[in-house]
């Protein structure tokens, strides 16, 4: 007995018997199959060994960010406020525990491999045929497949009847595929391709048959994708890398600020060592960016909140920035760039087409079930076509009754139904151009029934290889009126009128080629890959606007190709097909290995692994497997490939407003520590009390969060190509942004301070000043960085209400500030006179709209040089 997976279609019936010790007559004994179970296991996919709660909420512990909240907490519970403490540990929690919560929601990916088994199987035991849990199914069990009924293991057929399978969610192909149990082939033969073996989880659509079965489990092809799966790891996004060196850097620049301003404060401006002590602390939570996890966890939860209202259902929060960085998109053709549902795309001739539909009625095993059809998809297209020609298929069967049925089967590659025509029989026959031609000893032609010459099939073959050569399904139709009697298949099968010829597509989904041209006009790349023949591929990317023209890779072909091969040929080629889960794996994997940042699509088990090893799995909620829906980060509610577009730009706006949050908020930083620097060096106080700088550091939060996060996009943001996946986010310009625009509120919150101190040795009244100028400020600094480019006041600027009202509270705050006695008490504040006020807006004004003035330099200068 052999259990492994082998080249089971390059082998016989008989040597696929031989090696695993089994009778197509007989199967295995019951001890035998006992025997087997011990050594091979249960029919079902090894459970993946999941860390507790408490084990994965310990590992998101180690993050640096989150790291730093706790070093910050704790520094709190000893020497600070407990309640701030408490607080600061009340994030902890609610961050770890929900991110820990998507984490497991993701592992949940081969859980749904299970609902595509059946509970039980007909399986022959020494000879008797028994119903068997599909648990106990071993290698060399004998088992039943009957229509409607999932396949219970991996098996080499020993025998079919008209067998149809169909293997959409695992090869990708449209149509059910057409067995034959006689088959021996090639080793290199495509999985899709491989007709005598049938799959376990797949379908079977029509016909019945046997198989012995050679892998089961782990082993089976289900079983290797879920071993795929299970082996990937999801890639770090670029924020989090991002993140992870500025945390790295940044903690030690905050911490050693911290340190070395109380110290100068004590040696140099003579400062007591207990209020240095809590200034110093108050600065290490001003200035160690503990808030960056809530900031960045509320821009993702905002931008997954407009994302689920376009359609867009995001698993995990840390994807909906990196689509703002999407390079490429993989889709696979079948349910994500096509209906998944065969239609009739061409009637040949199309004069014909009455007729042609009327016999497609009656040659046809579907049945209605509400407003839809039952049975196999082509048989389903012609009755739907049928009804859009305005012909009613339940009073044309009617009209005529089916006496006799003859099935279709790979060999005659045709079906026939006899009906009854007035007081003779009337056989209807449909099948494979090459086979009803071979049969047929006239056609019709304008209307008159003329004989069919050498000359005339030539016509018909060439214009059946011309539908097919545009990716469509070809039928044949044809008809012959019998005597009334006992039929034979070969009586009505024989002397044919040909009608003509029917063309079926999976024809693709009406926003497709939109959506395609907008990623092409995004700069985003569209790369198809299906388990369908490559002319059937080229036919659909034609339609939906990819280069049919261009190279297709099949999987074959992939398979000889080595990792630099591939990546070679990645710049121009468009198609893959007939390809496996692997090679889309590979494809992947090639593409982010040469620096791409991949988004994949797909809605079948075979999309699976490239879903998780993807920067960004996105599968179709409506028409998608569990498996696929589980094992991506974003599912679309609607199935539409346009909601990838939307989600794109959503990821872009979210990732510019993330970047100018952390411009502003380092800013703000950097101006905090300058300021309290610089009158320390010259021997002065420091210019805030502490209860100022947490209460500055509580406007910070505002102003990072709900202002910058809900900042509007600028124009033609889908018109840029994706930024570069390899790009730092604390770039050079990134650098200079911070500085230049900190040096600003520093130069306003310093000036005001150390004229007001040396001029009046009022420590309240000088601290007030700073603190006053430092609110307004940094108000106006919101305003300057919401755009590097574009002009507060410009032409066609969009109101940011959260940063308006931001602003308006603040300064409400300073109002009540300078004219309430109590609130000056509690916040160390003391009354200024008018002049100072005046002094402080003027400064704070004059330190940022500076850059105000830069923007309409350079616009200006860039309309001249144009000119």
């Amino acid at each position: 007995m052999n259990h492994i997976t082998l080249g089971w279609h390059t082998q016989t019936v008989q040597e696929t018997l031989a090696a695993q010790e089994s009778s197509a007559s007989q199967g295995l004994s019951g001890p035998e199959a006992v025997r087997r179970l011990a050594i091979v296991g249960l029919n079902q996919l090894t459970s993946v060994k999941r860390d507790s709660f408490w084990q994965e909420f310990l590992e998101e512990l180690r993050e640096p960010m989150v790291l730093l909240l706790l070093v910050t907490g704790g520094l709190y519970a000893v020497w600070g406020e407990l309640s701030d403490a408490l607080t600061i540990f009340g994030v902890i929690l609610v961050l770890n525990t929900i991110e820990v919560i998507n984490e497991q929601r993701s592992k949940k990916a081969i859980a749904g491999l299970h609902k595509l088994a059946e509970p039980t199987a007909l399986v022959l035991r020494a000879g008797l045929l028994k119903e068997t849990m599909v648990q106990q199914i071993v290698p060399g069990d004998v088992f039943r497949l009957e229509p409607g009924r999932r396949v219970p293991a991996d098996g080499r057929l020993v025998e079919g009847f008209s067998l149809a399978v169909d293997e959409s969610t695992l090869t990708g192909e449209s149509l059910p595929v057409e067995k034959d149990a006689a088959a021996v082939l090639p080793a290199e033969t495509a999985l899709a391709e491989r007709s005598c073996l049938v799959y376990s989880g797949t379908l079977v659509a029509s016909g019945h048959g046997a198989a012995v079965a050679v892998a089961t489990g782990a082993q089976s092809e289900i079983g290797r994708i879920a071993g795929l799966a299970r082996q990937l790891k999801e890639p770090r996004t670029p924020l989090q890398k991002a993140m992870g060196e500025l945390s790295g850097w940044l903690v030690w620049l905050a911490l050693g600020f911290s340190v070395v301003v109380p110290v100068l404060g004590v040696v140099l401006a003579h400062r007591p060592l207990q209020e240095m002590l809590l200034t110093g602390l108050s600065l290490a939570f001003a200035t160690i960016p503990e808030e960056m996890p809530i900031i960045i966890s509320m821009a993702l939860a905002l931008g997954a909140a407009r994302l689920a209202k376009r359609h867009a259902i995001v698993k995990r929060l840390k994807v909906v920035e990196t689509l703002g960085s999407v390079t490429v998109i993989v889709t696979d053709k079948t349910g994500t760039l096509t209906e998944n549902r065969m239609e009739v795309a061409r009637l040949e001739p199309p004069e014909h087409e009455k007729q042609l539909l009327e016999l497609g009625v009656l040659c046809n095993q579907a049945v209605p079930s509400g407003a839809e059809f039952v049975g196999d998809p082509l048989d389903a297209a012609l009755l739907r076509a049928a009804g859009r020609s305005g012909l009613d298929p339940q009073v044309i069967r009617r009209q005529y009754p089916v006496q006799a049925e003859f099935s279709f089967d790979p060999f005659r590659k045709r079906a026939s139904s006899v009906v009854r025509k007035d007081s003779r029989l009337w056989s209807v026959v449909k099948g494979a151009p090459e086979s009803i031609l071979a049969r047929s000893a006239f056609a019709w032609q304008a209307g008159q029934r003329v004989a069919l010459d050498e000359a005339g099939r030539a016509g018909w073959v060439e214009r059946a290889a011309e539908l097919a050569g545009q990716g469509l399904r070809v039928l044949a139709l044809a008809e012959v009126e019998l005597e009334i009697g006992a039929v034979s298949a070969e009586q009505a099968e024989t002397d044919l009128t040909l009608a003509g010829l029917i063309g079926l597509a999976d024809l693709p989904r009406p926003e497709a080629r939109g959506a395609i041209a907008a990623c092409q006009k995004a700069g985003i790349r569209v790369i198809m890959v299906t388990g369908d023949h490559p002319i059937t591929a080229r036919a659909i990317a034609g339609m939906i606007g990819l280069d049919s023209a261009a190279p297709l890779i099949t999987g074959p072909e992939l398979d000889r190709m080595s990792v630099a091969g591939l990546i070679e040929t990645m710049p121009s080629t468009q198609i893959f097909a007939r390809t496996s889960p692997e090679h889309k794996l590979r494809i992947v994997q090639a593409l982010e290995g040469q620096g791409d940042r991949v988004a994949v699509t797909g809605d079948g088990i075979n999309d699976a692994p490239a879903l998780v090893a993807a920067d960004i799995g996105i599968a179709m909620g409506e028409t998608g497997s569990d498996v696929a829906r589980e094992s991506s980060d974003i599912v679309l509610a609607d199935d539409n490939f346009n909601t990838i577009v939307a989600a794109v730009e959503e990821g872009r706006l979210l990732y510019e407003n993330l970047k100018k949050g952390v411009r502003y908020y380092l800013a703000c930083k950097v101006a905090l520590v300058s300021a309290t620097l610089l009158p320390v060096l010259l021997g002065a106080p420091v210019p805030f009390a502490p209860v100022q700088i947490i209460l500055m550091e509580l406007f910070m939060d505002l102003a990072a969060t709900a202002a910058f996060v809900a900042e509007p996009a600028e124009v033609n943001l889908l018109d840029r190509p994706p930024r570069d996946p390899r790009a730092r986010f604390m770039d050079g310009s990134m650098g200079r942004g911070i500085f230049s625009a900190a040096l600003g509120l520093f130069a306003a919150v310093s000036s005001v301070y150390l004229v007001t101190w040396f001029s009046t040795a009022n420590l309240a009244a000088a601290q007030t000043a700073a603190f006053g100028t430092w609110l307004l400020g940094h108000v106006l600094l919101a305003y300057n960085l919401r755009s590097e480019t574009e002009p507060v006041f410009g032409k066609g600027r969009v109101l940011n209400r959260w940063m308006m009202g931001w602003g308006a509270a603040t300064g409400a705050f300073l109002i009540v500030l300078a004219v309430a006695p109590p609130v000056q008490q509690l916040f160390k504040a003391a009354a200024l006179p008018p002049a100072t006020w005046g002094w402080m807006v003027l400064a704070a004004i004059a330190g940022t709209f500076w850059m105000e003035v830069w923007k309409w330099v350079r616009i200006l200068t860039t309309k001249v040089g144009i000119r």
